[in-house]
């Protein structure tokens, strides 16, 4: 009988230069990030300043011979904490999605899609056109201009749903009308952007031509298809199932399955991984027990079950992502003035054009001037989830390092400017009785 070999093992100096590298981002990145905090900025301020740190803009500097030991030029070496960090930011997105808000988005219905729409197609536009006139210092000669400039408006229009939510539950906005009308608005963006991000990433692939990009919407909405119609039954009851469990790392594995799976099916389409993970997450929130089922009360949603997971996933494996996100920024880029003036120029696009759709999307449905700024505010948060559209421009070839900066440090200042024009502009929002009934209600729900 023939004995196959076994598998090889990680190399004893691999594995140690892992460890420290895993230990050394997460170490920066918590202390960081609650330095951010405590400045009244977001956490991913602080995440992304410890690739910034550790890798080639300042400790490649410093001390280079320290960076090439603990960040080798090994691709091999390289994959394992990318592993982690892929990990990590298909369950964030699978997380995220799971808290999307079905039911709101339905009252609020052609509001929150008024919004959304204004607020994602003018800048779409813009970076469109933006990326056809961006230097050629900005490229990197792999990919057509078509494809740079479709992704680059794509990177501009984006919103991100884990920041304004954290944002709002910071400052206690959860409960408000624009709290509610801005996650509505956002939840619509993300699951326009996801599909985007799909459709450019594979003509990143594939080329711009209009019978592979046909091709790649129709493999997504056959995704979509299938999900409604064969997933959301098979993962209620796998949800189910999980929930009946009296150990909840049942259905926090389950989760995850679902999440990994999700990614793999539009993997194997040649889709972005992401957008799987972000339509399982949908499902999975979607989900909710039988009335009487369990104790906790009649049709309870069952990703409320999830909140270990959502720690493990925002306190660990994100950080890890962002941290990994910033050893690719290069600030040194910004050195060359072409780059420096472009960065400053898609950094006004981004800004205005997110700022301007939403706000002319809340005029047009009949809301004041204060709550369309705060509107504008929320919306033009970009955070995490451009921060992945960035990585997936740079791992396709599309973005250059000079452009992957840029973008990445759009996130940050969108991130940043957003929660001081917020508070200013709902401290002239005068709070309703129905607001005050609301707030009473998330209170009393549990976490």
């Amino acid at each position: 009988m023939t004995v196959s070999n076994p598998l090889p093992s990680l190399a004893p100096h691999v594995l140690l230069v892992f460890l420290l590298q895993i230990s050394l981002l997460l170490l920066v990145a918590l202390a960081l990030g609650r330095v951010a905090v405590r400045c009244k900025l977001p956490a991913l301020v602080g995440e992304l300043l410890t690739g910034v740190i550790l890798g080639p803009s300042l400790l490649g500097n410093w001390a280079p011979g320290a960076l090439r030991w603990l960040f080798p030029d090994d691709a091999n070496q390289l994959h394992l904490v990318d592993a982690v960090g892929q990990i990590g930011v298909l369950l964030l997105v699978g997380v995220t999605g799971a808290q999307l808000d079905a039911a709101m988005i339905r009252r609020r219905g052609v509001t929150g899609v008024r919004v959304s729409l204004c607020g994602l197609l003018l800048p779409l536009a813009l970076g469109v056109g933006a990326g056809f006139l961006v230097p050629a210092a900005l490229l990197t000669g792999r990919t057509d201009r078509w494809v740079f400039a479709l992704f680059l408006g794509v990177a501009m229009c984006v919103t991100a749903i884990p920041v304004i939510a954290k944002t709002l539950a910071d400052m206690g906005l959860l409960h408000r009308d624009i709290g509610q009308l801005t996650l509505a608005a956002g939840s619509v963006d993300d699951a326009i952007g996801w599909f985007l991000l799909s459709v450019v990433a594979a003509a990143a692939t594939t080329g711009v031509h209009a019978g592979s990009v046909a091709l790649s919407v129709v493999y997504l909405l056959a995704f979509l298809a299938a999900a409604l119609l064969i997933g959301r039954p098979l993962v209620r009851w796998v949800m189910r199932h999980a929930a009946r469990s009296s150990e909840g790392g049942v259905r926090a594995t389950a989760a995850v399955i679902l999440i990994l799976l999700g990614a793999a099916a539009t993997q194997s389409m040649g889709m972005e991984a992401l957008f799987g993970a972000f339509i399982a997450g949908i499902l999975i929130g979607q989900t909710r027990e039988r009335p009487g089922e369990l104790d906790a009360g009649p049709g309870r949603p069952l990703w409320t079950d999830l909140a270990p997971l959502r720690t493990i996933v925002l306190s660990v494996l994100a950080p890890v992502f962002l941290a990994t996100a910033g050893l690719r920024i290069d600030m040194r880029a910004l050195a060359d003035p072409k780059v420096l003036l472009a960065g400053l120029a898609l950094l006004l696009i981004a800004i205005i054009g997110k700022f301007v759709g939403a706000y002319a999307g809340a005029r047009a449905s009949r809301l004041s001037h204060w709550e369309a700024i705060a509107l504008g505010a929320g919306m033009n948060s970009r955070g995490i989830v451009e921060v992945v559209v960035a990585t997936t421009g740079l791992r396709l070839g599309v973005l250059s390092i000079a452009t992957y900066t840029v973008v990445v440090l759009i996130a940050v200042v969108t991130s940043v400017m957003g929660p001081p024009i917020l508070r200013w502009a709902m401290s002239h929002v005068d709070v309703t009785e129905q607001e005050r009934s609301r707030e009473q209600s998330l209170a009393a729900t549990p976490v």
